[in-house]
């Protein structure tokens, strides 16, 4: 397939897939239930923590997460009390469990008293045409207070060579314009063209069969070689071309 033929079939994808209907069966629902952006953000970066397995199971339990947060995620991260985070011991999700929710909750408490809130840590960190080193110094304020060890996998830093997949899906959502529906748009101090993939088992799979990469392994490297291929089809826009991979690999199984 030539770049051009190429680029106009995955910009027919990326349109009928970025649309409304795709929330009905993705975790990007939950934060559509807020219209406040502390509320969304929060809700945004807890359900794309959680967001690895059964689509279903994700937003089943982003849901009960929400629930233990009187679906109020702002109020309560910043007005909760020790007492409150009792609540939150027995939610589990695969690996990420109660102890993990605990400090999420209070050190999320701390970037918003300490920085300003998620967005102006990628954007004062951001360079100019990728966000990827701004994530592994978000990792680092993230766990600036006590925590166990074990609670760090949960975000990734692509300078230890993760694609680190949820985090960029994160930012897709809150960065995208919000023009079809299915993205934010909420920070408007970074840009779409500094977004990285969100690369996973089917949108790999999807770019390898596409001859958009050939690294076998879906790591950081894999992922800069993702990003170099799209931004060549769309300079300005290159990851509304997820919503084409990731279509043809889930709902078409290309």
């Amino acid at each position: 397939m030539k770049k051009s033929e190429l680029k106009t079939f995955l910009d027919a994808k990326a349109a009928q897939y970025e649309h409304p209907k795709f929330l009905e069966s993705d975790p990007i629902q939950i934060p559509h239930r807020y219209t406040k952006k502390e509320d969304v953000e929060i809700s945004a970066f807890l359900t794309a923590t959680i967001a690895w397995g059964n689509r279903m199971s994700i937003i089943k339990s982003a849901t009960r997460m929400m629930e233990l947060m009187d679906n109020s995620p702002y109020d309560f991260i910043r007005n909760h009390e020790a007492s409150d985070l009792e609540r939150l011991d027995d939610f589990v999700h695969r690996t990420f469990n109660g102890m993990d929710l605990r400090f999420f909750t209070t050190t999320l408490k701390s970037i918003y008293e300490n920085h300003g809130g998620l967005e102006p840590i990628f954007s004062k960190h951001q360079e100019p045409h990728t966000l990827q080193p701004a994530i592994a110094r978000f990792k680092e304020l993230f766990f600036e207070l006590p925590h166990s060890k074990r609670t760090q996998k949960h975000v990734s830093n692509p300078n230890s060579g993760s694609a680190a997949k949820r985090i960029n899906m994160f930012l897709r959502w809150m960065v995208r314009p919000a023009a079809k529906g299915v993205d934010f748009g909420l920070w408007k101090s970074l840009s779409p063209n500094q977004l990285s993939c969100p690369l996973d088992v089917h949108s790999g799979n999807v770019a390898r069969k596409l001859k958009l990469l050939k690294r076998k392994q879906n790591d950081a490297k894999a992922v800069m070689e993702l990003d170099h291929s799209l931004r060549q089809l769309s300079p300005i826009d290159p990851v509304k071309y997820d919503f084409a991979l990731f279509g043809l690999g889930v709902f078409e199984k290309f």
